[in-house]
């Protein structure tokens, strides 16, 4: 992951256990009131968990449909409606099968990133570290034991960058 030289306070950097779906659906609620744009993203190995985040997150932020997995498309859009009247874009990325970050440029990546108010979350963003601009928010999934019967658990490290922080994102509130 990405390393941006932040000072680990509770309004910046967030550690959290999440011991089943529900506490995975309980994040993405919490991420969901954040005013994000800019992008985020989310690192983990194969099946940390990081789609099913993704899925909660878009239907916490008001997305009623199916919400398909990006991996073999790269990319898929979301125009999501505001209680204000206003439509959220948002992007979900998988950018796993990506063979050269010049691939994202063939399909007109950098128009999402450049989208204002546009939320764009991205994951296996390491293949295209790079190419892409720093992200507002770094999310890390790791597979952790929960108990001593071996059940699996995810810790979850969230960390607001520079540029979250001069968009005024505070974590400190969150909690599993």
């Amino acid at each position: 992951m990405h390393n941006d030289q932040s000072i680990e306070n509770s309004d910046i950097v967030q550690t959290l256990i999440l011991n089943s779906e529900q506490d995975t659906q309980s994040l993405a609620e919490q991420l969901a009131t954040l005013p994000l744009t800019g992008s985020v993203w989310l690192a983990g190995d194969l099946g940390a968990g990081k789609t099913t985040l993704t899925r909660y997150w878009l239907h916490a932020l008001g997305h009623t449909g199916a919400v398909k997995s990006p991996t073999y498309t790269l990319v898929e859009p979301y125009s999501i409606e505001q209680n204000n009247g206003t439509t959220k874009p948002v992007y979900h990325a998988d950018l796993y099968r990506l063979q050269d970050p010049e691939e994202l440029s063939f399909i007109g990546f950098d128009e999402y990133l450049d989208e204002p108010e546009a939320l764009v979350i991205i994951e296996w963003a390491s293949r295209a570290d790079g190419y892409l601009p720093m992200p507002t928010l770094f999310i890390d999934i790791t597979q952790v034991e929960s108990d001593d019967k071996g059940n699996e658990a995810r810790q979850v490290q969230l960390r607001v960058s520079k540029a979250g922080q001069a968009q005024g994102l505070d974590l400190s509130k969150f909690n599993i």
